[in-house]
């Protein structure tokens, strides 16, 4: 026995004229269903135009047996997931960098003097450098000439083809072509998943980290991938002063994406991966909110 939710509701047309229906039965995947994941399944079940305001009455969960395919939420189902860590104050990602402070700008309580009674409000403030958190890198953050971030179009972080390729640190730290080859990754956006996450935040993290090596670049760049993205410190082995995948990627104009996690929920195939940072004029680095979507 599952889950069903009996409700009645009422939707508005914005240019005149409403439905309402009573007593309704649904099948839902989870144990509850907000208000608005309801109205939204009937507007799009009935393929409705035009709505304005819609309303949920009476609604009241049901264990019942299914009689049609459950309305899925997304709460756990893993359409959406999300690969990015919290950014938090005093949170170091890359040592020898300055942690963020991350404050109020103006507070609640100040904000009273501002606003009528009842009214406040919370404008944070925030001191960073550019490599915090989960962060993408474009050309510029390698190359004085390279786009930077205002230049670069969406289609290039954007519902990119996935494939998440698993490399546990546990077999290697070296990431070399060999272990990118057989797989479909032209015009891809390549996750590398190597475990590495589980360290987020620790001493270990820092250090002796997985990393690529410049063939493993070279194949990438060869095999025109669009993004590569790794759940470790950083790409580059960190050990010396070189960074050849920096270079041979972004020279490329092959974007990076460093610090991810939660690639172990991800398929190899069957999602599409985004990496959004906002339009900034002369910056080649910023934090993202790194996300697949399943298909």
């Amino acid at each position: 026995m599952t889950k069903r939710v009996k409700f009645d509701f009422e939707i508005y047309f914005t240019n005149g004229g409403s439905i309402k229906g009573e007593d309704f039965r649904l099948d839902i995947s989870g144990e509850d269903i907000s208000d608005k994941e309801l109205a939204d399944y009937i507007v799009d079940d009935l393929r409705l135009l035009m709505v304005g305001q819609t309303n949920i009455l009476n609604k009241e969960i049901l264990t019942e047996p299914h009689k049609r395919t459950p309305i899925n939420t997304g709460k756990g189902s893993g359409l959406l997931i999300d690969l990015s860590h919290t950014i938090e104050d005093g949170l170091v990602t890359y040592k020898g960098l300055p942690a963020p402070v991350i404050c109020d700008y103006l507070n609640r309580e100040r904000s009273r003097d501002f606003y009528e009674e009842g009214t406040t409000f919370q404008i944070g403030k925030i001191e960073m450098v550019t490599n915090t958190g989960t962060y993408i890198d474009c050309p510029f953050h390698r190359f004085e000439h390279g786009k930077d971030l205002s230049e670069i179009g969406l289609e290039y972080f954007t519902d990119l083809e996935g494939i998440a390729i698993s490399i546990p640190y546990a077999d290697t730290l070296s990431i070399t072509a060999n272990h990118l080859r057989n797989y479909e990754i032209r015009n891809r956006a390549v996750l590398i998943h190597t475990g590495w996450a589980e360290h987020w935040n620790t001493e270990r993290y820092y250090e002796n980290h997985p990393s690529l090596t410049e063939d493993a670049a070279v194949y990438l760049r060869d095999c025109q991938v669009k993004l590569v993205g790794i759940d470790s410190h950083n790409i580059d082995n960190t050990n010396g002063k070189s960074r050849p995948v920096h270079t041979t990627l972004l020279g490329a104009e092959i974007l990076i994406v460093e610090h991810l996690c939660n690639l172990e929920l991800l398929p190899q195939e069957g999602f599409t991966f985004s990496a959004i940072p906002p339009k900034f004029k002369g910056v080649g680095t910023f934090p993202v909110r790194a996300m697949a979507k399943l298909k």
